[in-house]
């Protein structure tokens, strides 16, 4: 198809602003905690790969490429030297990536008695394009000079994970707005914990500080439902109005993500089953699912919803976490499913501030926040995640980080009265076969703090309540370097 040249022109200076001289790009100078591995990546990359930017829609993947650009402007780069565009535009979609070069090289044709300099491609949302691996390969091992970012809310993690361990890009997957985060967009009022480099330190408190930072805590408390209702998207975040930010929050997914991507990007056809199951997991955060039950259920059958599974993971909408065991019984296990952010469920159900009143709904946000802070955490150190579930049915145990030398447990209790031992049954029998010396609690009161040492045994669970826990979970990777 051919596209008038001014046509293209247009949309190239409208997204590209400072070829014309005007630098001032309007982003916030607040800045995720992201920016720094990102901008590492642009000005001074480690090692020679593009830097792939993944996540869902509206968690800020734009926002941080225009601060980039910001910074790269302000510190001298030539303007003709940056390249943005984001293929959600239709014209840039049908001109393909190789043609959108052609133009930007004769916006600054070289000569023969030119220096090589460096130049900065920023694609948004390359998953519009086609062939965008191949091209993208091609780009790293043929043009050293280029600088490439790229941003995707629907790619496949499998892909992601894949292609960066063959060297040609990184992948940095950016959830939404952690708890510390959130706090500094909404610029809260509350008192400050004291840093900790790991929840491991906590093991070596004296009872005294325990008390002292239970009751600096208690501020975090109304800061933290609120942010179980509106969740981490920047744009939602900072909308006063909870039933609006939810009626956003629940468009884009519904809309956006379920009837468009899902459309445009995998051909899903069958858009009511795929709404019906999605509902589902809204309704069950956190659940355990039974496929076979739930094909019956909802009339959908086992092969689509193993389908729809994995395209709500590669649109970064859900986790799913495989049962504790080893060979063959992994695979008949069945996963467990949280929602990416912890607002996703009360949203598309339209919960509002009724949530905070339901000790179920309430309870399964709350773990589906610490899962996300806890994957976030270690994501980087290829750290794997899953849950543990006694052979009868009756003990479980919610998240287990597997470390290289050591599996570590946590179990959510939200509740209005301090937990005790005989609440932490699965816990307890886990830490116990498996000869753990340590383990965690998340709890509900700000006064719920403090070691738990199990009668007759020689582990020790941490008790730690869940605002405190998101917050050091995500302040420490926030902080100032």
């Amino acid at each position: 198809m051919n596209i008038p040249d001014s046509d293209v022109w247009t949309v190239l200076r409208g997204m590209n602003h400072w070829w014309d001289a005007r630098t001032d790009l309007g982003v916030p100078t607040w800045r995720r905690a992201a920016y720094r591995e990102i901008r590492q990546w642009i000005i001074n990359p480690p090692t020679a790969r593009a830097l792939l930017l993944s996540g869902a829609r509206r968690v800020g993947k734009t926002t941080l490429l225009r601060q980039c650009i910001q910074e790269l402007l302000a510190s001298g780069v030539p303007p003709r030297q940056i390249l943005y565009v984001t293929f959600d535009n239709p014209i840039l979609k049908l001109l393909g990536l190789d043609n959108l070069l052609k133009y930007w090289d004769a916006l600054q044709p070289k000569t023969s008695g030119d220096s090589p300099s460096l130049e900065y491609l920023f694609l948004d949302e390359i998953q519009y394009t086609a062939d965008w691996q191949v091209w993208l390969k091609h780009q790293v091992d043929f043009q050293p000079l280029r600088r490439i970012a790229v941003t995707g809310s629907a790619i496949p993690l499998t892909t992601e994970r894949q292609e960066s361990g063959v060297g040609r890009w990184h992948t940095l997957v950016l959830p939404t707005l952690s708890f510390y985060e959130y706090l500094q967009l909404r610029t809260a009022k509350y008192s400050e914990p004291p840093r900790i480099s790991s929840l491991k330190n906590l093991f070596n408190w004296d009872p005294a500080e325990f008390a002292r930072v239970a009751a600096l805590s208690a501020d975090l408390i109304p800061h933290f439902h609120d942010y179980l209702l509106r969740g981490g998207f920047p744009e939602t975040t900072k909308i006063e109005n909870l039933n609006l930010a939810q009626k956003l929050l629940r468009e884009d997914i519904v809309d956006k993500v379920l009837k468009r991507d899902m459309t445009a990007l995998f051909g899903v056809r069958k858009i009511v089953e795929l709404e019906k199951l999605f509902i589902y997991l809204c309704l069950h955060d956190g659940g355990i699912l039974d496929k076979s039950m739930l094909s019956r259920e909802l009339d959908i059958k086992l092969p689509l919803i193993n389908n729809f599974l994995a395209l709500f993971e590669s649109t970064h909408l859900i986790y799913q976490l495989k049962p504790y065991a080893f060979g063959k019984a992994v695979l008949r296990g069945k996963n467990k499913v949280y929602l990416a952010d912890p607002a996703i469920a009360g949203s598309v159900l339209s919960k509002g501030e009724s949530l905070l009143a339901d000790p179920t709904r309430l309870g399964a946000a709350v773990e589906a926040a610490f899962f996300k802070h806890v994957y976030k955490r270690f994501y980087s150190q290829s750290i794997s995640f899953c849950y543990w579930r006694h052979p009868r049915g009756e003990l479980e145990v919610d998240v287990i980080a597997n470390l290289a030398d050591e599996h570590i447990p946590f179990e959510v209790k939200y509740s209005e009265s301090p937990v005790v031992a005989k609440q932490l049954k699965g816990l307890r029998l886990f830490c116990q076969e498996r000869e753990l010396t340590r383990g965690y609690a998340i709890t509900k009161l700000s006064s719920d703090f403090g070691p738990l040492q199990f009668p007759d045994s020689s582990t020790v669970i941490m008790k730690i309540p869940a605002p405190l826990a998101c917050y050091w979970l995500s302040e420490s990777e926030s902080r100032d370097e």
